[in-house]
């Protein structure tokens, strides 16, 4: 068993300057926690690819990609309304953090890996034709669409506990009853992106499988673990095939832009469950992404939480 590591400069780039809480030096942060907690000799060190562009539009528009790849040129300053930034090498530094995804897609789906974290990742406010919340691409949508095309693998297990509603993912699945998402998050009335009213349960056909968990500010473990066994249900319900793990650091305690009060634990736990659920239901592919987390002690303290339960006790470097 081995678990895969994405994190390089190309990753490391993904950031915004003058002082922007998503900085490029968050990668750093980690990798130094990870290393003092003995894991980085325990998984498989991989560097990240540029995504092609018919990979990228697996999920977004060909249009959107266009306005990203451009962007530099034309002289814009923003993608969005004014959360995400055009920073230098926009374009070719959000296709690494696609490209890097699936890589470790494939490494999975061929057998070399069960699981993978890149915590330069999980870029969930993306839209299919829109940046949004520091999002340029989402990696994850791109993962989903290429489990779908590429692999014949169609029900897909998504969990978000980032502080933030996971809407990029959400609303682009909202209508698809394979895509059996989990999301716990910080109470949408009090928060961005107001989104993931616990009635959202999907549309249509997929009425049902889609499950919003809203706790109020200044909720913490406790909450936490209260709420944690719904999610269990619900995975157990549908038996999905892949599993997605958007583990979010931004709930902890702490964090500037959030009112969550989060300690490592609650990681450690999501993942220990996740891996489990995984290997019952699908052959124990699992990918997780680091998301969101703006203080950098916390995010170093809770992607550590992540890969140690990625890695277990048995799991061997490759």
């Amino acid at each position: 068993m081995r678990v895969n590591l994405y994190a390089d400069d190309n990753l490391a780039a993904y950031g915004f300057p003058e002082g922007h809480p998503f900085g490029i030096d968050r990668q750093g942060a980690f990798l130094r926690e990870a290393d003092e907690w003995g894991l980085l000799a325990r998984a498989s060190s991989q560097g990240s690819r540029e995504a092609l562009r018919d990979e990228i539009t697996r999920f977004h528009s060909a249009g959107y990609l266009e306005l990203v790849s451009t962007a530099e040129e034309r002289g814009l300053s923003l993608l969005d309304a004014g959360d995400t930034p055009v920073f230098p090498g926009v374009y070719r530094t959000s296709a690494h953090v696609v490209g890097a995804a699936l890589d470790g897609l494939a490494r999975i789906m061929d057998g070399q890996c069960l699981r993978t974290l890149q915590p330069i990742g999980g870029l969930h406010h993306a839209g299919r034709d829109h940046a949004a919340g520091f999002c340029v691409f989402n990696d994850m949508g791109v993962v989903v669409e290429t489990l779908r095309r590429e692999y014949d693998i169609h029900r897909v297990a998504y969990l978000d506990i980032d502080v933030h509603h996971g809407d990029g993912v959400f609303y682009a699945f909202e209508d698809d009853p394979d895509l059996i998402f989990a999301d716990i998050h910080q109470d949408s009335r009090t928060l961005y992106p107001g989104t993931g009213r616990e009635d959202e349960t999907g549309k249509g056909r997929a009425e049902g499988t889609k499950l919003n968990i809203e706790l109020p500010p200044f909720s913490g473990d406790a909450e936490f673990m209260e709420a944690w066994p719904r999610i269990e249900a619900h995975f157990e319900k549908f038996k999905p095939e892949f599993f997605v793990f958007q583990c979010g650091a931004d709930g902890l305690r702490g964090d500037p832009l959030a009112q969550l009060r989060y300690s490592p634990a609650v990681h450690a736990h999501a993942t220990q469950r996740m891996v489990m659920l995984a290997d019952t239901f699908a052959e124990g592919r699992i990918m997780a992404f680091g998301g969101g987390g703006y203080d950098r002690t916390n995010l170093a303290r809770a992607w550590s939480a992540v890969l140690a339960e990625l890695i277990g006790n048995n799991t061997q470097a490759g």
